[in-house]
C-alpha cells in the first residue's frame, strides 16, 4: 500500500477550504484500501487582523473583492451547493459574520498531537461552526464546545484556550507556508512535492493521488 503524506494548508474562514477537505476526505474513502494517508492540517489566517465581534461577511466580501451584492450572494450560492455534495453544509446568509481564527489554529494543532482521527474530527467541527452554526471561532466558549462536539476532551481543551500554549508554534507554521510561496488556500501538498490548490471534487483528488501512489 502505497504511503502519501498530505500537508493541507487553510483556514477555518475559509469555504472553499470546506469544499476541498469535503473532497479530499471521499477520495481517502475511496481509495482506502490502496493509500495509506498521513494527513496534516496547517495553518493559515484569511482575516488575521478581524477585530472583536467579527465583521458581516457580505460587507467584508464587497469591501475586499469590489463586488456587488448580487456577484456575492451568486458565488456564495455556488459554495454552498459544493459544500453540500460533500457532505460540509453551510448556513449562507445575510447577517453572516467572519471572525477570527488564530485560537481555532490553536484547537487544531493540539489535536493534531493527540492524532490524525483527533485532528480531523476538531478540523470539521470548527467549520460547522463557522459555516454552518455561523458562531465565533475567537471565543472560548464557542471553541470549548467544538472540542466536545468533536469528541475532544473539553477540559483540556480550555486548558489550551486559557493560555498561550501553541501559539508560538502555529506561528511559526503560518510563517514557513508563506516562507514556501502559499498565498491562497486550500492548498493541498503531497508527498512534500505536488500541489493540488483550490475546492476540488472528489474525483481531482482520487486522480492526484492515484498518480502519487503511482510514481511512489
Amino acid at each position: 500500500m502505497a504511503k502519501i503524506h498530505i500537508d493541507f494548508v487553510s483556514d477555518v474562514a475559509c469555504p472553499w477550504c470546506a469544499v476541498g477537505l469535503g473532497g479530499l476526505l471521499e477520495a481517502m474513502r475511496r481509495l482506502d484500501s490502496e493509500v495509506d494517508v498521513e494527513l496534516h492540517f496547517r495553518p493559515f489566517e484569511l482575516n488575521p487582523d478581524m477585530p472583536g465581534g467579527g465583521q458581516n461577511t457580505i460587507e467584508r466580501l464587497m469591501a475586499k473583492y469590489g463586488y456587488d451584492r448580487e456577484q456575492v450572494q451568486a458565488n456564495r450560492k455556488v459554495i454552498s451547493e459544493r459544500a453540500a455534495a460533500v457532505g460540509m453544509p453551510m448556513r449562507m446568509a445575510e447577517d453572516n459574520r467572519s471572525f477570527n481564527t488564530f485560537d481555532a489554529h490553536r484547537l487544531i494543532h493540539w489535536a493534531g498531537l493527540q492524532g490524525q482521527t483527533q485532528q480531523i474530527a476538531m478540523k470539521k467541527s470548527l467549520l460547522d461552526m463557522y459555516h454552518h452554526q455561523n458562531r465565533d471561532t475567537s471565543d472560548a466558549e464557542v471553541l470549548a464546545q467544538a472540542a466536545r462536539d468533536a469528541g475532544l476532551d473539553e477540559s483540556a481543551a480550555r486548558e489550551v484556550l486559557a493560555s498561550n500554549r501553541y501559539a508560538d508554534d502555529v506561528r511559526a507554521e503560518e510563517d514557513a507556508w508563506r516562507n514556501r510561496g502559499i498565498t491562497s488556500v486550500p492548498s493541498v501538498i503531497l508527498n512534500g512535492q505536488y500541489l493540488v490548490s483550490g475546492g476540488q471534487p472528489p474525483e481531482a483528488f482520487e486522480q492526484a493521488l492515484r498518480q502519487v501512489a503511482q510514481e511512489s
